[in-house]
C-alpha cells in the first residue's frame, strides 16, 4: 500500500481536527496527581469520525490512525518550538568544537552541508537527512584527528572523557537537526517524541560540562566550579523546568481549569531527578576532584564546599515555585513546607559560608571589632539582614507584631553593622535610626519615612568613606582620591532616592528621569575613569587594572533592565528611555577602544542615530510618524555627530588594521556610518518613498567604495586633528618597510565616478529610462571613464593603444546599456557595434605586442649593454599585457552574453504573461475586459512607464539578439580557455569553473537552432567531458612522444605500454559519459538499470591509471550513474505525487 501522501486524491484520508479552536495551556498551583483518564474529556462518547474522516474503503488503516493519534495525542502539524532555548546551549558548543577541530572539520562540514543543501533543494528530503547525518560523522573523525586532546590534557583518560564528550554533543547537533525534518514528523511521530525527549535530557549535561571548559581554558581554573555551577543552574532553568512537548496535542489544557497530563510534558520523572541530582552534586563532586590537595586546607576552602552545594540547592528551591519538582509531590501544602524548611537551613549555611569566604577574606580590613566578637556581629548583621528580607519576600511581614518584629531585626542588624564597621558610639543613632525607617517604610508604605531613611543613610555611608578613604594621598588615573569619593559618595545618594521617587505622583516624573540621567552619567565618568585611564597608565596591563571588564557589562545590563521596568510600569517617558539606553550602551565602547573621550562621543553617536527607533512611537497613526523636515534634520544631526566623533572612528580603525588608517579609509568609514546611522529613518518612517532609499544606497555604496579603493583625498576634506597629526607621525613603517615608492592613485577617483554614475543610472536616479539624448550621454560617460581607468591603469606606454581601449569601452558600454533601454533605432545599430568591437579585439592585442616591441627597439637602437635582458623584459611584458587584455575581453563578453539572456528571458516572461491574462474564446477587443484588476494595474503602469519603443517590437525586430548572445558566450569561454592555458598550464579544476558560461547560450535560427532551454546544462556536460578527454590524450602523448621515436615506442616498450594501457582506462570511461550526456539532452529514463552497469567499468581507471586527468573522468563516470539514477527516481516520485 502507497503511504498516504502518494495515494491518489480522491483516497487520501482528510484530517479535520475536533474542535476549532484549542488554548494555549497554564500552569495551575495543583496537577490533581496529573492522571489522564478518560471521564476527563467533556465529550463521553468520543467518535473516531470527528477525527478523520474516511473516503476510502481502506477504514481499518484509517481506523488504526485514528486510535493511535487519539491515544498518543500527537498533533502532526506542529513543529519544533524550542529551537531558540536549544541554540542558546548548543550553537556556543559547536563553535568551541569547530574551534578545537580546526580548518579540516570546518571543510568538512561545509561540503557535507552544501551536499546536503543541494539534495533538499533538489525536494530529495531522504538524502538531505543522511546527508547531514553523514556529514556530522565525517565532521567528527576529522575532529579526531585534527585536534590535538590528548596532547592538551596529557592524559589518555581525560583525552578519551574530551573526545567521548565532543562525540556527544555532535550527536546531539544531529538530533537537533533532525528534528527540522517535518516529513520524519508526519511519517514516524514515535520517533520525533523521543528525539525531543532525548535531546531536553541530554543537552543541560552535555552542554554545560563543554561550555564549563571553554570558561576553564578561557579565564583559568581556579573558580572551574563556580563556573559549572552557574552554567548547571542556567540549562536546569531552561531545559528541567516543565515544558510541554511540541508534538503533542493542546487540546488537552481545558481539562480541569487548564490542566495538563503528565504525559503532555517531554520530560519524565527519571530525567527530572538526574537533572536534579547534576545540578546538587555534579559541581560539588568536581571541585573536589580538581581540588583534592586543597580541600581541607582551610576554611574558606571548606566554605567553598557548602557553597557549591547549597547555592545551587537555594536555586533549585526557587525553580520549584515553577512546578520544577513536580516529579516529587503534586501537594502544594507539602511543597510549601518543603521550600520553607530547606530554604531557612540553606540561608543559613550560604550566609555563613559567604561569611568566612567573602566578608573576612576580602574585607576583613574594615572590620574594626576584635575576635571573638567581629564573629558574633557580622553573623547577627548578615543572618538577621537575611531573614528580614526573606520574611519580607514571603509577605510574612502582615500584622502589628510581626511589623514590629520585622522593624526590631532592621534596628539590631544597622546597630550591629555599624559597629562592625568602626562608627563611634556616639553616631550609632544614625545608622540604627536608618534602618528603623527603611523597615517603617516597608512595613507600613510611608513616604517621609524612606527620605528620612536616604538622609540618615547617606550620611553613614559619608562617614564611612571620610573614615576610611579621605585622608589617603592617593592618585588613581590622574585624579585623587578625594575626588573619586565625592563622585561615588553622589552616585550612592542618587541611587537611594531613585526608589523613593518612583512613588511621586505623575506630574514629578521629572525628578526620577533627572535623578536617573545624572545617576547614568555619574557611573560612565566614574567607570570611565577606573576602566579606561587605568589602561592608558599602566598601559593595559590587567594586573595593574583596577576595573575588571565584567563589572562594566554587568552594570551595563542592570541599568538597561532597570530603565525598561520603569519604562514599563509607566514611572519614566520615552525621552528619558532614550537618554538613559544610550548612556549605558555607550559604555561598552570602552572594552573595544583606549580612549580618555570615547564614552561621550560614543553617547553622542547614539544620541544622534537612536531617535528613529527610540523616539516617534504612535502606533495609532498611519501616517508617517517622521515628517520630511525631521527626517533631514535628523540626516544632518548624523552627518555633524560623525564628523565629531572621527577621532573615535579614527582609534578603532587603528585597533581593528594595528596602524593608522588612510584618509580614504577615514572618510569612507565616516560615510558609511553615516548611510547606516541613517538606515532606521528611511526604514521606520520612510519606507514608501524610493528617492530617500536610492540616495540612502549611493551614500553607502559611495561609503564603500572610499573605504576600499581608498583614492587620495585632499586636505580639506580629511580635516586632521593634532591627535591624528600624531598618530601618523611615526618612523616604524618607514624603519620596517623602507621607502615605497607609490604608485599614482587618482585613476581611482575615475573608477569610482564610474560606479557611481552606473548606481546612479540603475537606481533611477538619473532617469536615462525617458531621455534618449542622456541614455546616450550616460553611456559614453561610462565608456570613457571605464577606458581612461584602465588605459591609465595598466596600459601607460602607447597613446594608440589608450585610443583604442577607451573606443573599446564606449562600445561595451553603449552596447550593453541601450540593450537594457532600446531606442527607435538602437536594434539597427547595436549589431554593427557589436560586430565592431568583435573587431577590435584582435586589432588591439595584435597592436599591444608590436608597439610595444616598437617602442622597446626604438630605444635600443643606440647599443644598449643590456640588450638581451631588455628583450626578455619586453616580452614578458607584453605577454603581461596581452593576458590584462584577454582578461577585460572575457569581461566585456561575458557582461554581454548576461545582459542578452536577462533580456530574452524578460520578452519570454512577457510573452508567457500576454498570453496568460488573455482568454482565448473572446476577441482581441474585449481582451481588455478579461484583465484581473491587478493586472491591469500592471500593464497601465508599464504602458505609462516603457519608452515607446516597446518589447513586443524589440522582440519583432530583434532578432540578433540569441545570435549575438551565443557569440559572445563562445568567445568568452574561449578567451577563458585561453587565460586557463597561460595562467595555470592547464588546471583540471578550472574547467568545472568555466564550463557553467555556456548556460548563457541561447535558441537561434542561425547556430543553434534545435537548443531549448530543457538542453540547457548539454553543454556543459559535453564540454567538461571533451575537454578532459582531449587533454589526456594531450598528456599521454607527451609523456610518449619525445621528440624523437626510438624503442620506446616499437610494440612492447615502456612507452608503448603506458599509452596502451592509459589509452584502455580512458575509453572504459566513455559510456557513462555518453549515457549521462545523453540523459541530460532529453531526460529520458534509460531502460533498466545501464546507467548503473557503466559504474564498475570506471574503477579500473581510478585505481590503475597514471594520468590525473583519465582518474578525474573515472570519478565523473562513477558520480554520473548515481546522479542520473537519483534524479530519475526523483521525477518518478514526483509524477506519482502529481497523478
Amino acid at each position: 500500500m502507497l503511504p498516504p501522501e502518494l495515494q491518489p486524491r480522491g483516497y487520501r484520508p482528510l484530517y479535520i481536527s475536533s474542535s476549532s479552536s484549542a488554548t494555549d495551556p497554564t500552569f495551575s498551583s495543583s496537577f490533581n496527581n496529573g492522571v489522564y483518564s478518560p471521564d476527563r474529556n467533556p465529550n463521553p462518547n468520543p467518535n473516531p469520525n470527528n477525527l478523520i474522516l474516511n473516503s476510502s474503503p481502506n477504514s481499518s488503516f484509517t481506523s488504526r490512525s485514528s486510535r493511535s493519534l487519539k491515544d498518543s495525542r500527537y498533533s502532526p502539524s506542529s513543529s519544533f518550538i524550542y529551537n531558540g532555548r536549544v541554540a542558546v546551549a548548543l550553537v556556543p558548543c559547536a563553535a568551541f568544537m569547530l574551534d578545537l577541530g580546526g580548518i579540516p572539520v570546518v571543510a568538512t562540514l561545509t561540503l557535507g552541508l552544501m551536499c546536503s543543501y543541494i539534495l533538499d533543494s533538489l525536494d530529495f528530503k531522504p538524502g538531505a537527512f543522511f546527508g547531514v547525518w553523514f556529514s556530522l560523522i565525517a565532521a567528527q573523525i576529522a575532529f579526531f584527528f585534527s585536534s590535538e586532546l590528548f596532547t592538551a590534557f596529557n592524559s589518555v583518560l581525560l583525552g578519551l572523557l574530551a573526545a567521548f564528550l565532543c562525540a556527544e554533543v555532535n550527536f546531539l547537533i544531529g538530533v537537533w537537526s533532525s528534528l527540522q525534518f517535518r516529513w520524519i514528523q508526519i511519517e514516524n511521530p514515535s520517533i520525533v517524541l523521543a528525539l525531543e525527549r532525548l535531546l531536553f535530557a541530554c543537552v543541560p549535561l552535555a552542554a554545560s560540562s563543554l561550555l564549563a571548559w571553554l570558561a576553564v581554558s578561557a579565564v583559568g581554573m581556579a573558580n572551574a566550579s563556580y563556573y559549572l555551577m552557574i552554567l548547571n543552574c542556567v540549562f536546569y532553568w531552561l531545559y528541567s523546568i516543565p515544558r510541554l512537548s511540541s508534538f503533542k496535542s493542546r487540546q488537552d489544557s481545558g481539562y480541569h481549569g487548564g490542566e495538563m497530563p503528565d504525559d503532555m510534558f517531554i520530560l519524565e520523572p527519571l530525567e527530572s531527578c538526574l537533572h536534579t541530582l547534576n545540578l546538587l552534586f555534579f559541581p560539588l563532586v568536581f571541585h573536589i576532584a580538581s581540588h583534592y590537595p586543597i580541600v581541607f586546607s582551610s576554611a574558606a576552602a571548606i566554605s567553598d564546599l557548602f557553597l557549591l552545594f547549597f547555592l545551587p540547592f537555594l536555586f533549585q528551591l526557587y525553580a520549584s515555585t515553577r512546578n520544577a519538582l513536580w516529579w516529587v509531590s503534586k501537594d502544594q501544602g507539602q511543597l510549601r513546607s518543603i521550600q520553607i524548611m530547606n530554604g531557612a537551613i540553606a540561608l543559613v549555611v550560604v550566609v555563613i559560608c559567604l561569611e568566612v569566604r567573602v566578608v573576612f577574606h576580602s574585607f576583613g580590613r574594615y572590620i574594626q571589632v576584635p575576635s571573638p566578637f567581629n564573629y558574633f556581629l557580622v553573623t547577627v548583621t548578615m543572618l538577621g539582614g537575611t531573614a528580614a528580607a526573606c520574611a519580607y519576600a514571603l509577605d510574612m511581614v502582615a500584622d502589628a507584631s510581626s511589623s514590629l518584629f520585622f522593624t526590631a531585626i532592621a534596628f539590631i542588624v544597622s546597630a550591629a553593622g555599624a559597629v562592625v564597621v568602626g562608627f563611634p558610639v556616639w553616631l550609632l543613632p544614625v545608622p540604627a535610626a536608618a534602618g528603623f525607617y527603611l523597615a517603617r517604610y516597608f512595613s507600613k508604605k510611608s513616604l517621609p519615612s524612606y527620605f528620612v531613611f536616604v538622609i540618615l543613610g547617606s550620611m553613614s555611608f559619608m562617614w564611612f568613606v571620610r573614615h576610611n578613604f579621605w585622608d589617603l594621598n592617593i592618585w588613581l588615573a590622574g585624579m585623587s582620591l578625594k575626588s573619586f569619593c565625592k563622585l561615588i559618595v553622589a552616585s550612592v545618594v542618587l541611587t537611594l532616592s531613585v526608589p523613593g521617587m518612583t512613588t511621586f505622583p505623575p506630574k514629578f516624573k521629572f525628578l526620577i528621569e533627572a535623578s536617573l540621567i545624572s545617576h547614568a552619567v555619574l557611573l560612565c565618568h566614574i567607570e570611565n575613569k577606573f576602566f579606561n585611564y587605568s589602561s592608558i597608565f599602566y598601559y593595559g596591563l590587567e594586573d595593574d587594572v583596577m576595573y575588571p571588564s565584567y563589572m562594566v557589562i554587568m552594570t551595563t545590563l542592570v541599568g538597561l533592565t532597570v530603565t525598561k521596568k520603569l519604562l514599563a510600569d509607566g514611572r519614566i517617558r520615552p525621552k528619558a528611555v532614550w537618554i538613559l539606553a544610550c548612556l549605558y550602551s555607550a559604555k561598552l565602547a570602552m572594552l573595544f577602544i583606549t580612549s580618555k573621550s570615547v564614552v561621550w562621543l560614543s553617547a553622542l553617536l547614539l544620541l544622534a542615530v537612536s531617535p528613529p527607533l527610540l523616539l516617534y512611537k504612535d502606533k495609532s497613526k498611519t501616517t508617517p510618524k517622521m515628517k520630511p523636515w525631521q527626517g533631514y534634520a535628523h540626516g544632518v544631526v548624523v552627518a555633524i555627530s560623525v564628523w565629531f566623533c572621527r577621532e573615535t572612528i579614527f582609534e578603532a580603525l587603528q585597533w581593528l588594521a594595528g596602524r593608522p588608517p588612510s584618509d580614504g579609509l577615514l572618510v569612507g568609514s565616516c560615510v558609511v556610518l553615516i548611510g547606516v546611522a541613517c538606515i532606521p529613518i528611511v526604514a521606520f518612517h520612510f519606507s514608501h518613498v524610493m528617492a530617500a532609499k536610492r540616495w540612502l544606497l549611493l551614500v553607502l555604496v559611495l561609503g564603500l567604495l572610499l573605504a576600499f579603493m581608498q583614492p587620495p583625498i585632499p586636505l580639506s576634506w580629511a580635516y586632521r586633528s593634532d591627535f591624528i597629526k600624531t598618530a601618523r607621525m611615526t618612523g616604524d613603517d618607514i624603519s620596517i618597510y623602507g621607502f615605497v615608492a607609490g604608485k599614482p592613485t587618482w585613476p581611482s577617483w575615475i573608477l569610482l565616478s564610474a560606479i557611481m554614475l552606473t548606481l546612479a543610472g540603475v537606481t533611477s536616479v538619473i532617469p536615462i529610462k525617458y531621455i534618449v539624448e542622456l541614455r546616450t550621454l550616460y553611456a559614453i560617460a561610462i565608456g570613457v571613464a571605464l577606458g581612461v581607468y584602465v588605459s591609465a591603469e595598466y596600459f601607460l606606454q602607447t597613446v594608440v593603444l589608450q585610443a583604442l581601449i577607451i573606443v573599446t569601452m564606449i562600445c561595451s558600454s553603449v552596447f550593453v546599456i541601450f540593450t537594457h533601454f532600446p531606442s527607435a533605432s538602437s536594434t539597427k545599430l547595436l549589431p554593427w557595434m557589436f560586430a565592431l568591437l568583435v573587431a577590435l579585439f584582435p586589432v588591439t592585442y595584435l597592436m599591444e605586442g608590436q608597439l610595444r616591441v616598437k617602442n622597446i627597439m626604438d630605444n635600443g637602437a643606440a647599443g644598449d649593454a643590456a640588450e638581451e635582458d631588455t628583450k626578455l623584459t619586453t616580452i614578458l611584458a607584453v605577454e603581461g599585457a596581452r593576458t590584462s587584455l584577454l582578461g577585460l575581453y572575457a569581461a566585456i563578453f561575458m557582461l554581454i552574453a548576461l545582459e542578452i539572456k536577462f533580456e530574452l528571458a524578460s520578452i519570454m516572461r512577457e510573452k508567457a504573461m500576454e498570453r496568460g491574462v488573455v482568454r482565448p474564446n473572446q476577441s482581441r477587443q474585449s481582451s481588455t475586459a478579461t484583465f484581473l484588476p491587478k493586472l491591469r494595474f500592471m500593464q497601465q503602469r508599464r504602458a505609462s512607464a516603457v519608452p515607446a519603443f516597446t518589447i513586443k517590437r524589440i522582440a519583432a525586430e530583434g532578432a540578433w539578439m540569441p545570435s549575438v548572445g551565443n557569440v559572445a558566450t563562445v568567445l568568452c569561454f574561449a578567451i577563458c580557455l585561453i587565460l586557463n592555458n597561460n595562467l595555470t598550464g592547464g588546471s583540471n579544476r578550472a574547467i568545472f569553473l568555466l564550463a557553467p558560461i555556456l548556460l548563457l547560450l541561447n535558441q537561434d535560427s542561425e547556430f543553434i537552432a534545435g537548443f531549448s532551454d530543457k538542453q540547457r546544462y548539454f553543454p556543459v556536460t559535453v564540454v567538461i567531458s571533451v575537454y578532459l578527454i582531449l587533454m589526456a590524450l594531450h598528456s599521454i602523448w607527451e609523456e610518449v612522444w619525445h621528440g624523437n621515436p626510438g624503442w620506446g615506442l616499437e610494440i612492447g616498450g615502456a612507452d608503448w605500454l603506458f599509452a596502451v594501457k592509459n589509452v584502455a582506462l580512458l575509453i572504459l570511461t566513455f559510456p557513462s559519459h555518453v549515457l549521462f550526456n545523453q540523459f541530460v539532452w532529453g531526460y529520458t529514463k534509460q531502460k533498466g538499470y545501464a546507467p548503473l552497469l557503466t559504474l564498475p567499468l570506471n574503477l579500473p581507471s581510478i585505481i590503475i591509471t597514471d594520468i590525473m586527468k583519465v582518474k578525474i573522468l573515472g570519478l565523473l563516470g562513477v558520480i554520473y550513474p548515481l546522479a542520473q539514477y537519483l534524479i530519475s527516481r526523483q521525477q518518478h516520485i514526483s509524477g506519482l505525487k502529481y497523478i
